[in-house]
């Protein structure tokens, strides 16, 4: 493991191992000054080619960090995969597969000694917030809060939807009409948390939330969700 420092926090360079050995790689960042009381960690979920070197899913992670959240942003994809993923595409559709590599990440957290006890979300970017709801379900006691941005929790199946027991907050543009209706559908399907779920429409955002001021808001609704959950005991 490496590691890198900044004024405020402290992050690592992680490496984590699936059960089949592959690799996967993950900027891993602590609040220095509350070492001792995190919040919680928020693990993202990455899709659609991007990568932990998104610079919106950073913005969002350091507004965390910010508020006493440490995050882990992680390629849900070996380096090799993205080269292939890169022209084909194939694997950035792949659910089964991405949530297999989150649901990796979730056990090494919860498995590590400096944050086994600590309370886990997920925050769900495009396909990556179809792969949190995936390993949400299989790690329900672990996972106190999702967060999905312009995600398509539709390509989730249904049964997944209905099994879902994780607060769940889906945040779309205004502008980005196809995918609010396939949030829409998919909220009604969160039939488990009637009272702890919400779909949060940005005004004048797009799909990539690039409009001046609509990231900015993504990450206050986030956090407000993140603290808010984090706080609860699972019952």
């Amino acid at each position: 493991m490496t590691s890198e420092h900044n004024q405020l926090h402290h992050q690592d360079i992680v490496r984590i191992k699936d059960d089949k050995q592959n690799v996967i790689e993950g900027n891993l960042t602590v609040p220095k000054t509350i070492d001792i009381d995190i919040k919680g960690i928020v693990i993202f979920a990455h899709g659609s080619g991007s990568s932990r070197h998104s610079q919106r899913n950073q913005y969002v992670a350091k507004v965390l960090n910010d508020v006493g959240i440490a995050t882990l942003l992680i390629d849900l994809l070996t380096s090799k995969e993205e080269e292939v993923d890169d022209i084909t595409r194939e694997h950035r559709f792949n659910i089964k597969l991405l949530a297999k590599r989150l649901l990796a990440a979730t056990d090494w957290i919860s498995q590590s000694d400096e944050f086994r006890n600590v309370k886990v979300g997920y925050f769900g970017a495009s396909t990556g917030a179809a792969a949190a709801l995936v390993a949400a379900a299989e790690r329900a006691s672990l996972v106190y809060a999702i967060v999905s941005r312009g995600g398509r929790p539709d390509l989730a199946s249904s049964d997944i939807l209905n099994r879902i027991e994780s607060p769940t907050l889906l945040i779309v543009g205004e502008n980005d009409k196809q995918v609010i209706e396939l949030n829409e559908r998919a909220l009604k399907q969160l039939t488990k948390i009637e009272k702890k779920k919400k779909i949060v429409i940005i005004p004048k955002a797009t799909h990539l939330f690039e409009e001046p001021g609509t990231l900015e808001e993504v990450a206050k609704v986030a956090s407000g969700w993140f603290q808010c959950f984090f706080l609860e005991d699972k019952k």
